[in-house]
């Protein structure tokens, strides 16, 4: 820029107009990008800036037609504009948050905003010291339990956001009550993603309903360079120890897709992953016969269960079949429940989340020691 300007002094003034012109625009477009966010992994949602408002579009990823839910977000007191028909409005920055979903309060917790939460779907499930001592306070209401939702209470609470899960019977017109009471809802489908950098992206939307598009810029920044140079470390192993996960619950056995956020951790984390080639998200719904031959050849058997999955002892409770599996007999089993609380719930599903990065060298830790000798696991524990 000095450059340029010594050069404009010395030469025909006019001929500096256009230079002059395309600098300070490119100037500007630099001084207002910190405000702004640009979306990277996340397919399941777009945002995009007009002036003082912002665009929204959340897409559904089920069924074999995609249902876009459009937002309209306005600064709090300004006007609608025309020529968004069948856009739902949401004034910015939301005040008042109801979330059906504690996976949602690790979104708030990325961006120190938990004050802004006033209903849960379940306050049992909760890890954040911050929203307990609010929950203990009166200042979070429960609104509902196992996906349903007390939509009296939530209409008299009138909060400026309900934020729903999505999932595949979860419709967009479920929440016409809600709607008609002039309460926006947001589906957050987040879980569907395919890798687990666009899950934890998923914070740059709630940042946009916040206002703080800075802060979450900053944030997702030093996550995703983490992620990537944790990823970089496994890229050239010789060997990918075989991985199983999960356990069987009642007749199906659900395993992560190879499309699915967690087959990418498996893949990132080195390892060798028997479903990898299934072409879908989500989970993949197998039987017991099909899943043990797996796991009496599999070298790592992670994500093994709950609180009662905890001790081998308890494993063995389940089905006293696992103790055939070779992790099983050398002791490589793993479960992602060390910050599990007094009130049984997990932060591995709260900030876990947002932190894609942590529970990647967890994982690298756990596959590879040899790669990270001195990290110390922070989700993950061994089952003994």
């Amino acid at each position: 820029m000095i450059h340029f300007l010594t050069t404009c002094r010395f030469g025909k003034w006019w001929g500096c107009i256009p230079l002059l012109l395309v600098s300070f625009f490119l100037s500007a477009q630099s001084s207002t990008r910190p405000e702004q966010v640009r979306i990277r992994y996340a397919k399941g949602f777009s945002v995009r800036y007009a002036g003082t408002y912002k665009i929204v579009h959340i897409l559904s990823p089920f069924g074999k037609s995609t249902d876009t839910a459009r937002y309209l977000l306005i600064p709090r007191g300004k006007p609608r504009p025309k020529g968004f028909a069948g856009y739902e409005v949401v004034e910015t920055p939301v005040r008042s948050l109801v979330a059906m979903s504690s996976m949602h309060i690790g979104l708030l917790g990325f961006l120190g905003a938990e004050d802004v939460l006033t209903g849960l779907g379940n306050l049992k499930y909760v890890s954040s010291p911050k929203v307990i001592a609010r929950i203990e306070a009166g200042k979070v209401k429960e609104v509902g339990k196992d996906q349903t939702l007390n939509e009296e209470l939530v209409v008299a609470m009138h909060p400026d956001l309900v934020m729903a899960v999505g999932t595949p019977n979860a419709r967009l017109d479920r929440y016409e009550t809600l709607r008609r009471a002039g309460i926006p809802v947001l589906v957050n489908s987040e879980w569907v993603e395919t890798t687990p950098l666009a899950r934890a992206e998923w914070v740059k939307l709630v940042a946009v309903l916040l206002n703080r598009e800075t802060l979450v810029n900053q944030q997702f920044a030093k996550v995703e360079a983490e992620y990537n140079r944790l990823a970089a470390l496994t890229r050239a192993v010789k060997t990918r120890p075989g991985v199983i996960t999960g356990t069987a619950y009642k007749d199906s056995w659900f395993v992560p897709n190879g499309d699915s956020y967690m087959a990418r951790f498996f893949k990132d984390a080195g390892a060798s992953y028997p479903w990898a080639h299934t072409r879908s998200t989500g989970s993949l719904p197998l039987n017991f016969e099909t899943v043990f031959p797996v796991g009496l050849k599999a070298d790592v058997w992670l994500n093994v269960g709950l609180t009662d999955a905890d001790t081998k002892k308890g494993v063995l409770g389940k089905d006293p079949r696992y103790a055939e599996f070779k992790a099983f007999k050398s002791g490589r089993m793993y479960n992602y429940s060390k910050r599990t609380n007094s009130r049984g719930s997990n932060d591995y599903w709260e900030s876990g989340a947002v932190s894609p990065h942590r529970v990647l060298a967890d994982l690298i830790r756990i596959l590879h020691p040899e790669l990270l000798p001195t990290h110390e696991l922070y989700y993950y524990q061994q089952v003994k």
